[in-house]
């Protein structure tokens, strides 16, 4: 005969089952990733943001299991890439390394973007940071910043400096020293930074400010000057050239960074998952010291501090794209 099951049990039957259905939820959530995982470069293989996705995937396979994926999706300043990851859904399994371009100077150069910079991604860290320089060719004969300004106010709008192309990081830091020193010269936008290298190389353009880990080799071999570095304190691997600020140059402290976001609404167990292994890779004592003599600064950042460094950064180059009158074209 068919007996209700009184209060009391019901509780523990219902407790029972909520205890049960936790279980199983948090055996899913440590058992991500269940299938491989792709890390979106919204540029050409080969760059910097190419090889620091592609170490951070090696890595993150040793430390969480599954398979991490490397897909370029290059294309209008990286904002197809960063498109795609927005559409992607939130569930882990899509990533986007990318540098500074799609999160802070893109959506300032290119009308009707398809994303909004600052709410359609859940942001995770800033892997890296590293700082510019300001360097001219060997039979150069500007030998100091002062050297270089002096110059430009002489001849404003005279000497060139060569850039990987209209709103790319060395153009805009460039137009920031302009900026700030009152001064103007001649851009020279390439179609990327091997030829713009090449021409710097060349003398065939009088300085640029690029990358330092594009220039470092350059500069050991004596091809390259280097005049000053864009970070607030010097590099190690420059520890001879000064920062801007050391050569009276105030204001103009630039960093390129990549950092890795994921679409707008991850689950916060992932999320915390995925920071935490991030930050481990990248301090692992097989990753730390070879992006070191690259250049490149670990930085490993919370989610919170990644957010107000790129509403900061995009304030920033909003203003300067604006005094600038920078497009795109």
């Amino acid at each position: 005969m068919f007996k209700a099951k009184s209060p009391m049990r019901r509780w523990v039957a219902l407790a029972l089952a909520t205890v049960a259905l936790g279980g199983l939820t948090s055996m899913a959530q440590a058992a991500y990733p269940e299938r491989p995982v792709t890390l979106v470069v919204p540029f050409p293989p080969g760059g910097s943001t190419d090889a620091i996705a592609r170490t951070l995937g090696a890595k993150l396979q040793d430390k969480l299991g599954g398979t991490f994926i490397v897909e370029n999706r290059p294309g209008a300043t990286g904002t197809i890439g960063a498109g795609q990851v927005k559409r992607a859904a939130p569930d882990g399994y899509t990533l986007m390394v990318s540098s500074l371009g799609p999160y802070v100077i893109a959506p300032h150069l290119i009308k009707n973007v398809a994303y909004d910079a600052a709410r359609d991604f859940d942001l995770l860290t800033v892997a890296v940071q590293a700082p510019n320089v300001l360097v001219v060719p060997a039979a150069s004969p500007f030998k100091s910043v002062a050297d270089l300004l002096a110059a430009l106010k002489k001849d404003p709008g005279k000497l060139s400096f060569a850039s990987s192309g209209n709103g790319s990081s060395d153009h805009l830091t460039a137009e920031l020293f302009w900026q700030q020193t009152g001064t103007s010269a001649l851009h020279v936008p390439y179609k990327g930074g091997a030829p713009a290298m090449t021409d710097l190389l060349g003398g065939v353009v009088d300085a640029s400010f690029q990358n330092i880990n594009a220039v470092i080799p350059h500069i050991n071999a004596n091809k390259l000057r280097a005049l000053a570095v864009t970070g607030d304190k010097r590099s190690p691997l420059l520890p001879q050239t000064p920062t801007l600020g050391e050569a009276g140059v105030h204001g103009a402290d630039v960093y390129s960074w990549q950092a890795v976001a994921a679409p707008k609404g991850l689950p916060p167990d992932v999320k915390a998952k995925l920071h935490a292994a991030i930050v481990s890779a990248l301090n692992d004592p097989s990753v730390k010291p070879k992006l070191v003599e690259q250049g490149f600064e670990i930085v490993g950042n919370t989610p919170e501090q990644f957010k107000a460094m790129q509403a900061s950064e995009f304030a920033r180059w909003k203003k300067v794209i604006e005094v600038g009158h920078i497009t795109a074209d």
